[in-house]
């Protein structure tokens, strides 16, 4: 096996597919050595359209989505790259976790991938490709604090190495994204929900309305926000009852007041964790934030404000970035390879796969199966 240094030294082109949920995505990075890595391609074919009648993403759909997909990804990111299989090092593909139907087609593409070519097959953890972000946009030295906030899942991580990974605390009931779909759904609101309640946040007012923050009465930095959710439906049905529907300002309040408890509660529950992190004394602390719900604009200000008293830099990928993409699915798989990874045609799909295997399980179940 090639010694480390050697393998550092290597210019690295990954092909990677990601297909965890409701986008479709392939892509293509390259590193020379140490340099920062680039993203040659990135391509992602959303969803949107064929759930939004459902109010939700339905797995078969997204499943059979993905399958027709795929390929013309595959070929759309290699021709924008310029590449050839002939220019690639190795097939990075999301494994798991979720929807096990949409993570099976993208196994089994990148499976036969391998097989046509000889390429190795790398099986990447999705939450891995979220977590290793900000090595690909800013080159964030180990060790950092993560907090990965998206539809699925909600966690704090300790990042020390791109398979060694410490959960300090995550929701024990439903993601951020998840709550914010739930009411925008609540509410009449497009899908997804999160830019939906963000818009309509910006028009409201945030004090009308005292929704609860869960779990701030609790040491630790765990979450809730299945009851949050519930809080909104009861005040929208409270103001129904008394007014026979809602005015376009309610909405806009509701929303408003519904960001502010979840701006508090992740500002809160950041607070803590970065108190841990630092008690370690890393040398550049860093917090970094992504997944889908980091797009959000408050969320972003307030967690910079927090980080900025605590002494640590802080850090937030770009908006193409933050939700599912394949980029960072290439790039993590690159790390792996690095690290002399490599996977075979057994490789399976897994809907839960927690990065933090030490950790104990979390608790509920959210768009993409229980907390990992």
């Amino acid at each position: 096996m090639m010694q480390r240094a050697e393998r550092m030294a290597q210019t690295l082109t990954i092909l990677g597919l990601e297909s965890s949920c409701d986008d479709t995505a392939a892509a293509v990075v390259r590193q020379a050595g140490d340099a920062r890595a680039e993203i040659l391609s990135s391509v992602v074919f959303g969803q949107t359209e064929l759930h939004a009648a459902f109010g939700g993403v339905v797995p078969e759909i997204a499943a059979r989505a993905h399958a027709e997909k795929l390929d013309v990804c595959v070929a759309d990111a290699m021709a924008q790259a310029d590449v050839g299989f002939g220019d690639l090092d190795a097939i990075a593909v999301t494994a798991g976790p979720g929807l096990i139907g949409g993570v099976l087609s993208g196994v089994m593409c990148a499976k036969g991938l391998s097989a046509a070519t000889g390429l190795p097959l790398i099986g990447v953890n999705h939450l891995a490709g979220h977590a290793l972000t900000p090595r690909l946009t800013d080159g964030a030295a180990w060790p950092y604090l993560m907090l990965l906030v998206s539809g699925g899942h909600c966690q704090f991580l300790i990042a020390r190495g791109c398979q060694d990974f410490t959960r300090l605390g995550g929701t024990i009931d439903d993601a951020p994204g998840e709550a914010f779909d739930k009411v925008a759904r609540i509410l009449g609101l497009p899908q997804p929900g999160g830019p939906s309640v963000e818009a309509e946040a910006a028009k409201g007012d945030p004090a009308r309305f005292r929704f609860p923050r869960p779990l701030l009465d609790r040491e630790g930095c765990d979450f809730s926000f299945s009851g949050l959710k519930t809080a909104v439906l009861r005040e929208r049905d409270r103001i129904v009852a008394e007014k026979g529907g809602l005015t376009r300002a309610d909405r806009a309040d509701l929303c408003a007041g519904f960001q502010q408890a979840v701006v508090d509660v992740l500002a809160e529950k950041t607070r803590r964790a970065v108190r841990i992190y630092m008690a370690e004394g890393p040398s550049r602390p860093l917090v970094a934030v992504a997944g889908g719900v980091s797009a959000n604009k408050a969320i972003r200000a307030r967690l910079e404000t927090v980080c900025a008293a605590e002494g640590a830099s802080f850090t937030a990928p770009p908006l193409p970035l933050c939700t599912d993409n394949a980029a960072m699915i290439a790039y993590a798989g690159l790390e792996l390879f690095r690290a002399g990874v490599r996977d075979g045609l057994d490789l399976m799909a897994r809907p839960r796969w927690p990065l933090d295997r030490a950790a104990a399980g979390m608790l509920g179940g959210g768009k993409k199966g229980a907390k990992a």
